[in-house]
């Protein structure tokens, strides 16, 4: 009789509080390393909140996802080497796309400016010159078109 009044006690109070029997504990470690995708406009400004995606090399779903911080970066650590394809969207119209070698140290291979301008990119003003270069052109050769055909009309009149 006393073991059963110790154990019916015991079975009480663990069943008004059963957080006492299933709890565990938490711990927290810093790791140094990952790849951090910096993630801005032409004009300097940071893609900051942008959603991104982190797609592992050969598969088919999603790595990571998540948004840039106010600064426009996105940190992400690999588990598999290879070409990882990050995806940086801002939702109004601006999508960035940057592919990230990834060696079997788990750490960037040799070009860490895969997202910046290549040799030979043009600048914000540099395209915007040769758009409206293109559209004089293409005004000019259609008003040529136009007076040569005028042109031959009035010498056939005229003669």
């Amino acid at each position: 009789m006393k073991y059963r009044s110790v154990i019916f006690s015991f079975l009480a109070m663990a069943a008004m509080s059963p957080a006492l029997l299933y709890a565990h504990g938490v711990t927290s470690k810093i790791d140094t390393g990952g790849i951090v995708v910096s993630a801005m406009y032409d004009t300097g400004e940071a893609m900051d909140y942008a959603r991104v995606t982190v797609l592992a090399p050969g598969a088919n779903l999603k790595f990571q996802s998540g948004r840039t911080d106010r600064n426009g970066r996105f940190c992400f650590f690999p588990d598999v080497s290879g070409d990882w394809k990050v995806v940086v969207d801002d939702e109004m119209g601006h999508r960035l796309e940057v592919h990230v070698p990834v060696d079997k140290a788990m750490a960037l291979k040799a070009n860490p400016e895969n997202g910046n301008l290549k040799p030979g990119s043009l600048t914000r003003w540099e395209k915007a010159v040769v758009g409206v270069s293109i559209i004089f052109g293409i005004s000019g050769i259609l008003f040529w078109w136009k007076g040569r055909k005028t042109g031959k009309q009035g010498s056939s009149l005229g003669a």
